[in-house]
């Protein structure tokens, strides 16, 4: 498993950004080895199903410098990591309802020298700042999802989507979708990546106003 297939698809990284994403494989090993946040499967898979994953947020957006961004229910740190690697210009928030994820979070955010990421243990509704974005990865349904956060955006935008959720699910969403009575724009994975793992994932985005 290496850092090769990132460099596929993002061909113009830094040098110490290629460095980063190669150290994320041995980080998560050692951590997933004293607290377990990534499935034993998934680990040998991290780069395509976690890194590449987490980055397709960053084929539909590009964050312009400034921009703050709230990663929801991060678990060990996906999609905001990646992300943070990705967009060291942006500021990002990641939370979690679950103590020890918030360990693994800053454990691997310090072991690379990330500057641009803080994170908490704690719930979205309890934050009292307001963020341009909120990203997440499948935590739950769309519409219970848009309660919890629908009060944390800034009002004014700057980047070339308007402020709102970036969400990363997978599979029929039609029925949810309906459920959540949100406008929408859907962004199909496979348009970006040809690995089979991405056939049915996808970029939801909802603005926010």
């Amino acid at each position: 498993m290496n850092s090769d297939i990132i460099f596929k698809y993002f061909p113009d990284l830094t040098a110490e950004q290629k460095s980063q994403y190669e150290a994320l494989y041995d980080l998560y090993q050692d951590w997933n080895s004293q607290i377990n946040v990534i499935s034993r499967k998934d680990i040998d898979e991290l780069y395509i199903r976690h890194i590449l994953h987490s980055l397709g947020i960053a084929k539909v957006i590009s964050f312009k410098p400034g921009t703050t961004v709230l990663d929801v229910g991060t678990g060990g740190g996906f999609p905001g990591i990646p992300l943070a690697i990705m967009f060291p210009e942006t500021q990002f928030t990641l939370v979690d309802s679950i103590g020890k994820k918030i360990k693994v979070v800053n454990g691997v955010s310090e072991s690379i020298g990330l500057q641009n990421v803080e994170a908490f243990h704690n719930r979205a509704e309890q934050l009292s700042d307001n963020y341009d974005f909120v990203v997440s990865r499948a935590v739950t349904r769309l519409k219970p999802f848009y309660q919890w956060v629908k009060n944390k955006f800034k009002a004014d935008s700057f980047n070339d989507l308007k402020n709102g959720i970036l969400y990363l699910k997978g599979g029929d969403l039609s029925e949810e979708l309906k459920e959540a009575k949100k406008k929408y724009e859907i962004y199909d994975l496979p348009s970006y990546f040809e690995e089979e793992f991405f056939e049915t994932k996808k970029v939801v985005y909802v603005p926010i106003s």
